[in-house]
């Protein structure tokens, strides 16, 4: 149903009018009966049968979709240049859609007849058409104002960068009790449109958004995660690209002319498949309104938000030159769009993340970078991704087998927080389909009937709360003080210095819990310690110690809060870690205190755990200093019980297998609520564990 040769020559004509017109150039030449049309934008299929293939297919700096298999990527070609670019480096390829144009007339058709047709389609909204950014605004505020208790727009509080543009960046927070921001409960963060083009993207987000809304109080399942979880969902994360390719989209329409015919006509077809944000110059606020000037033939202008966040920022499949689609930005969150997610999820504890893009029904998850390896937790991410693909018939792989990304949303908020993280690329063929199988992916057609997309976000909204996947701090503090978690390390990139290390950002997580009436706290939060630090720790952990002893206690009587000691001697030098547990049969609790005693008997804390019952104790200390330790075994809430304290030297500093830290904590602070520091602590805390944290010293002044 492509448009005929001569509609498509009009098209070509009226597009360089369009573009004469805003750029305010001299008038077009007159089209000869023999002059051929502009280049048509096209989506062709490129054969990479090799990972060497698809490197350097990346590296070309082309407009590659998120559409590609074992053999193939899919690629947008947006003039000869491109497609010399192919040939020049000996790739293959065949025409999926030979002008992108003529499909967005056909497709804006098929969505008219699908409204037509439609009083309320199968989504939770009831719509038939796609969302203009005006209507993402509107039916964000509506949401928050008809539902205050349940419901919270988010604004340039929370999102304190304005686009370049000067946009106001929109969200919703959804949570029983949603005003009580600082509670502790776990946060799912839902993401849409950092391409601009990809349109399914920001519906199916804000559908979630309205879904959520609709099922609270009537749906228990939904009912139950919105009492025990915070959701916040940015259907609109790049406003500037995505009002310019959906404008664009919208000119690929039928239109009545003076002979009484219809003409299809389209600003430039590449426009409506717009991917980056509107950055002009580097370090530089564009003029207002340049992005519309550029727009038609503009598609080149702006920064790939995708390949601009810090997790191995600058590297493979991101270019260094602005004129590619994945150009990645002067340096590591360099836009506003991005700084945005970031304050996000920096200020709190976003235990499950997905952002949300399309086209090739999949589920990506970290690495984006073949080379990065596997991750620490790549087991459970990968069974979440299988339950998750199970309603929605995705492929569940990670981020490289599609192709090698760095920059990307998932790899930095993982490898910052250890929040686990999900790109969705929805719909099997194209950016913007039409209308309806937007609709078929939310809710599921033919045999993921009743399930879809929607299933798979309740999936991952249930993984959220799921204290086996984050972390838990508890423990008593006086009623009304203010504590707060902060922790700053910095983040890698792929770029490196002169000296061949790499070059880093600074990365700081700061969040804040008000201490309820009763003085008992529990708060969610992700892992003290980052993947790429556990990872190190597992591995070193998995090698036989150099020397391990073992102490037992047997039918031990005593009263909560008595302790025994059993004294560790270390006479060797260049150690590089000590290892302690606390092992015991019984379902009591106990916890573990490691000291290391001074020449003048003094001792001083190097190391410690307080999980909760049934949860067994282990504390790490790095580079231990030799001399005699005291291993403490503390009686939190027992009688009688036996137990075991086991320690192990692991390593010599210098080998391989050290250099980099084991354990990172966060510290805890415990304020008044003008902000005075009344008690801080480090706070040690891995995946599915919960750690007692009572704060009897800010009790104790909170009371004077």
């Amino acid at each position: 149903m492509h448009a005929p040769a001569r509609h498509r020559r009009l098209v070509a004509a009226l597009t360089g009018a369009v573009v004469l017109a805003s750029l305010a150039l001299s008038p077009p030449r007159p089209l000869g009966a023999s002059e051929e049309p502009p280049f048509p934008v096209q989506l062709v299929r490129v054969t990479t049968a090799t990972h060497d293939q698809r490197d350097r297919l990346t590296d070309l700096g082309l407009d590659l979709t998120e559409h590609g298999g074992d053999t193939f990527v899919d690629v947008v070609l947006h003039s000869e240049e491109d497609a010399a670019r192919l040939v020049e480096h000996g790739f293959a390829w065949t025409v999926v859609v030979a002008d992108l144009g003529a499909r967005e007339v056909e497709n804006q058709e098929l969505n008219r007849q699908y409204a037509a047709a439609t009083d309320l389609s199968p989504l939770p909204s009831g719509r038939d058409t796609y969302r203009t950014l005006t209507d993402y605004e509107t039916d964000l505020r509506r949401l928050a104002d008809d539902h205050p208790d349940l419901v919270r727009l988010l604004d340039d509080t929370e999102l304190p960068h304005r686009s370049l543009e000067n946009r106001i960046v929109y969200g919703v927070e959804i949570s029983d009790d949603v005003h009580s921001t600082d509670d502790g409960r776990p946060v799912f963060l839902m993401l849409g449109l950092h391409h601009a083009r990809e349109w399914p993207s920001g519906e199916h987000s804000m559908e979630f958004a309205v879904d959520l809304v609709q099922g609270y109080g009537s749906d228990p399942r939904i009912t139950d995660l919105l009492q025990r979880a915070r959701v916040i969902v940015v259907p609109v994360v790049n406003p500037d690209g995505f009002e310019q390719s959906r404008k664009w989209g919208d000119l690929a329409d039928l239109r009545e002319v003076d002979d009484g015919g219809t003409v299809s006509v389209i600003g430039t077809p590449g426009n409506a498949y717009k991917r980056k944000n509107c950055r002009a110059v580097d370090g530089e606020v564009p003029p207002p309104g340049s992005c519309e000037v550029a727009s038609p033939g503009g598609f080149a202008l702006g920064v790939d938000l995708n390949r601009n966040y810090g997790g191995l920022w600058g590297g493979a499949g991101a270019s260094a030159l602005p004129a590619h689609a994945t150009y990645r930005g002067a340096e590591a969150f360099s836009e506003p769009e991005t700084e945005n997610i970031r304050a996000l999820v920096s200020s709190r504890h976003v235990t499950t993340l997905i952002t949300n893009h399309t086209y090739s029904n999949l589920v990506l998850r970290p690495p984006g970078v073949r080379a990065a390896g596997e991750t620490v937790d790549e087991p459970a991410m990968k069974d979440l991704g299988a339950r998750m693909t199970a309603n929605n018939g995705y492929r569940n792989i990670h981020g490289w087998q599609l192709y090698d990304t760095s920059g990307t949303t998932e790899d930095w908020s993982y490898n910052a927080t250890g929040g686990y993280g999900y790109t969705f690329e929805i719909g099997p063929h194209e950016f913007h389909p039409p209308f309806g199988e937007v609709v078929d992916e939310y809710v599921g057609a033919g045999f993921y009937d009743g399930k879809g997309n929607r299933e798979a976000y309740l999936v991952a909204l249930e993984n959220a709360v799921d204290t086996a996947h984050h972390s838990v701090i508890a423990g008593k503090a006086p009623a009304g003080a203010v504590l707060r978690l902060k922790k700053a390390f910095s983040t890698k990139t792929s770029q490196v210095d002169e000296l061949g290390n790499p070059r880093v950002i600074s990365d700081t997580l700061e969040s804040t819990l008000t201490v309820p009436a009763g003085s008992r706290y529990t708060w969610h939060v992700n892992p003290s310690t980052r993947p790429e630090v556990m990872e190190h720790r597992l591995r070193i952990l998995a090698e036989e110690p150099t020397r391990e002893e073992t102490f037992r206690e047997s039918a031990v009587v005593w009263l909560p809060g008595d302790h025994r000691d059993v004294v560790f001697a270390m006479p060797e030098t260049d150690v590089g870690a000590l290892r302690v547990t606390l092992d015991w049969p019984t379902p009591d609790d106990l916890d573990l205190y490691v000291y290391h005693r001074k020449p003048d008997g003094s001792l001083v804390e190097v190391g410690s755990s307080g999980n909760f019952i049934l949860d067994k104790e282990e504390a790490l200390v790095e580079l231990p200093e030799p001399g005699d330790y005291v291993l403490r075994v503390v009686n939190y809430a027992s009688v009688s019980t036996e137990f075991t304290v086991t320690a192990g030297l692991y390593g010599l500093v210098g080998e391989d297998a050290f250099g980099d830290d084991l354990v990172e904590s966060y510290t805890l602070s415990c304020e008044t609520s003008a902000g005075r520091v009344l008690e801080t602590t480090p706070v040690v805390v891995d995946r599915g564990k919960t750690q007692k944290v009572d704060l009897k010293e800010c009790a104790r002044a909170f009371r004077k």
